[in-house]
């Protein structure tokens, strides 16, 4: 049983799954707020340009039941996930550029190899012939 805790303990603590984690967390986070942006920022404008009318209170009734079909609730989750797709874009296409803003800087800050002095050419051919010898 003790194995069975220090593998777990092993792979817990391995920066993938601490990694992972932390991705999940911050995921809830931002659904959290675009769920919140979709909802009282979006929703209400978007109500305005089509007369009013509120989303959440779009359903289908069906015939001989309580049951209904809210499809007004289907058009936000839409809507949230077109904006969370469009911010998700943006962050990508803005970690791209800085990754190949930071390539162009290490390029840029390499020197070419120079060339080597005449010294240096005289002494490497004196350490080869006492190499051979």
């Amino acid at each position: 049983m003790k194995e069975f805790f220090q593998e777990f303990k092993k792979f817990a603590l391995r920066g993938n799954a601490v990694d992972l984690a932390i991705g999940i967390v911050v995921g809830a986070s931002f659904t959290a707020v675009t769920n919140s942006l979709v909802n009282n920022i979006i929703t209400p404008p978007l109500s305005l340009l089509t007369k009013g009318i509120n989303f959440e209170e779009l359903s289908l009734s069906i015939p001989s039941t309580d049951a209904a079909i809210h499809y007004g609730l289907f058009v936000q989750a839409i809507i949230s996930f077109v904006i969370t797709a469009f911010v998700l874009f943006l962050l990508v296409r803005f970690i791209n550029k800085l990754t190949v803003a930071a390539r162009k800087e290490q390029e840029e800050g390499k020197t070419p190899p120079s060339q080597k002095s005449a010294e240096l050419m005289v002494l490497e051919e004196i350490r080869d012939t006492l190499r051979k010898e």
